[in-house]
């Protein structure tokens, strides 16, 4: 057995199910012998709900994953060869491929909006950055991944002159930049709403949980300051009862 056995089969698990799995497999390894092997296992964080969705996805349809990074190692090399058809061409290709990707997602688990914009901002990643890609292949995300760095787009070839009528490849290729990066910010925009909704809706139940756990220590305090003037009074009682108990048997025994 070794850590990415042990992590092939944690990060294949739903969420919840992690830690205690995670601290049964530290827990045979370290009864095995290995104890290197156990400190390894117990540092093996947590997926989130939307890495856990990604995870699933690299298990369950690789081929159409593999068809995703193709498309993302293609898109680069068209980059970096300046490439404007294949570029275009590409582009179409991954939003197909990456539309189909999030159904399957979407369909294999009840995703909250925050998370689904979380699992089409790491798709997004792994198709524009090489890193990210193994990392989503592999199968063991903890987190979403990002990319903030200039993604692969249709190259624009060079602006017609003011008098010159633009050429339909260009105004096609113009119009595919506009439609990317409008639909980037509107991904990102749904996504900082979807996480605002989610984190409002968690500050208002936390508040709520808040509010009547102080009335409740209030309401405890209270009877416990009642609780503690009876017991003072049961003290004195007792002190008394004591005192004149002694008194009395002294006359008894004279």
């Amino acid at each position: 057995m070794d850590l990415d056995e042990v992590a092939d089969r944690l990060y294949a698990l739903p969420p919840p199910e992690f830690t205690a799995a995670r601290e049964a497999e530290a827990r045979a390894a370290k009864e095995a012998g290995d104890v290197p092997l156990a400190r390894d296992i117990a540092k093996l964080r947590k997926p989130t709900v939307s890495a856990w969705a990604v995870n699933k996805i690299a298990r369950r349809h690789p081929e159409d994953l593999a068809e995703l990074l193709d498309v993302g190692e293609r898109l680069r090399a068209a980059w970096q060869e300046q490439d404007a058809d294949a570029l275009a061409e590409l582009t179409q290709r991954r939003g197909a491929v990456t539309g189909r990707l999030s159904r399957l997602i979407r369909q294999a688990g009840d995703l909250s909006p925050a998370a689904a914009a979380e699992v089409d901002q790491t798709l997004d990643a792994a198709v524009v950055d090489a890193g990210a890609a193994g990392q989503v292949r592999r199968g063991h995300l903890v987190k979403p991944l990002s990319y903030s760095g200039f993604a692969p787009a249709p190259i624009l070839r060079e602006r017609p002159t003011r008098r010159a009528k633009p050429t339909p490849e260009y105004e096609a290729a113009e119009a595919r930049e506009r439609e990317e990066a409008e639909a980037r910010k509107a991904r990102e925009r749904e996504a900082a709403e979807a996480a605002h909704r989610e984190w409002r809706e968690a500050l208002e139940a936390a508040q709520q949980e808040y509010d009547e756990r102080a009335e409740r220590v209030a309401e405890l305090e209270r009877k416990l300051t009642k609780a503690r003037k009876k017991l003072d009074d049961a003290r004195n009682r007792l002190e008394v009862a004591r005192r004149e108990e002694r008194h009395a048997r002294r006359r008894l025994d004279r």
